[in-house]
C-alpha cells in the first residue's frame, strides 16, 4: 500500500511540476499576447511612451543594485540572489500597481463620459467635435487623453485612425467599447447611437456599483496576503542583525530554507490574490 501511495505522491507532484518540466511551445499570439498586455500596464500606468527594452534595462539595473546592497550588508549569497530577484521585480509591480488603481479610477467615470457624449450628440455636434470636447467637459483623469484626440485629429482629419491612437492611449475594454461604437455610427450612420450609449452607460454603473461592493468586502483578503508576504521577511531581516544568523543562513540548511521560504511566499501570495481578484475583462476590439 505504501508503495502505491508513494507511486501516486509521485505522479502528482510530476503533473503539477509539468507545466515548468515541459512548457508548451510559445506561440506568435502568445507572444503577441503578452507584448500586448505589457503594453496595456504601461500606458494605463501612465508610461505609454517608455518601449518595454528600456523598461527591461531598468529591472536589470535595479537587480543589480538589489543584489550589491544585499551582498554588502549580509554577506551571504542566497540573500543576495533574492535581493537581485525582489530588485528585478520592483518596476513591473510598480508599473501593474498602478494600472490597477487607473483602471479602478477610470471604470468609475465611464458613464460620465458616455453621459457627455449623449449631451454633445443630442446638442447637435459631430462625433468627432463631441469626442474632442471631452478634453474639457470630461472627467479630469481622462482629459490628457481626449485632448491628445482633439489635436491629432485637427492635424490629421482622420477620425478612424485618430481613434486607434485614442484606444491604444486609453488601453481600457471599456473605452474600446465605446470609441467603437462611435466608429460604427460614423462610417454606417444610424439614429439609435444615444439610446445605445445610453444603455450602455446604465450598464457600466451597475457594473461598477457590484465591483465596488464585492471589492469593499475582499479587500481583507489582499491586505492579509501582504501581511502574509511581508511578516516572515521582515522577521529574516531582523534576525540578521545577528552575526551567528548570518552563518547559519550561510549553511546549506539555511540556503535550503531561504529558498523555500521564497518559493512558499510566492505560491500563497498568488494563491491569495486570485481568489480576492474579480475577472478583468480583456481588450477584444484592439
Amino acid at each position: 500500500m505504501s508503495l502505491i501511495l508513494g507511486g501516486v505522491l509521485g505522479l502528482g507532484v510530476l503533473l503539477v511540476l509539468s507545466p515548468w518540466l515541459w512548457p508548451a511551445r510559445a506561440t506568435a499570439t502568445s507572444r503577441r499576447r503578452a507584448f500586448d498586455s505589457s503594453r496595456d500596464a504601461l500606458a494605463l500606468a501612465g508610461l505609454g511612451g517608455v518601449s518595454i527594452p528600456v523598461v527591461a534595462i531598468v529591472c536589470l539595473l535595479l537587480a543589480l543594485v538589489g543584489g550589491a546592497l544585499a551582498q554588502a550588508v549580509f554577506h551571504v549569497p542566497i540573500l543576495t540572489a533574492v535581493a537581485a530577484v525582489l530588485g528585478a521585480a520592483l518596476v513591473p509591480m510598480v508599473v501593474n500597481a498602478r494600472a490597477v488603481r487607473r483602471r479602478a479610477a477610470n471604470r468609475e467615470v465611464w458613464p460620465d463620459v458616455v453621459d457627455h457624449l449623449v449631451a454633445s450628440v443630442r446638442a447637435g455636434m459631430s462625433l468627432p467635435d463631441s469626442v474632442a470636447a471631452l478634453a474639457e467637459l470630461g472627467p479630469a483623469v481622462t482629459r490628457p487623453a481626449f485632448a491628445e484626440f482633439e489635436a491629432d485629429f485637427g492635424r490629421s482629419g482622420n477620425f478612424g485612425q485618430c481613434i486607434d491612437r485614442l484606444k491604444s492611449t486609453l488601453a481600457d475594454p471599456t473605452a474600446d467599447r465605446i470609441l467603437e461604437t462611435l466608429r460604427m455610427a460614423r462610417e454606417v450612420g444610424g439614429s439609435d447611437v444615444t439610446a445605445v450609449l445610453r444603455g450602455l452607460a446604465g450598464y457600466l454603473r451597475e457594473d461598477a456599483a457590484v465591483r465596488s461592493e464585492v471589492v469593499a468586502r475582499q479587500s481583507w483578503i489582499r491586505n492579509a496576503a501582504r501581511l502574509g508576504v511581508a511578516a516572515p521577511w521582515l522577521l529574516l531581516l531582523v534576525l540578521a542583525s545577528r552575526q551567528e544568523t548570518l552563518v547559519a543562513y550561510d549553511s546549506t540548511a539555511g540556503s535550503v530554507l531561504i529558498v523555500v521560504g521564497v518559493v512558499v511566499t510566492f505560491v500563497a501570495y498568488r494563491a491569495m490574490i486570485a481568489l480576492g481578484r474579480l475577472p478583468e475583462e480583456r481588450r477584444w476590439l484592439r
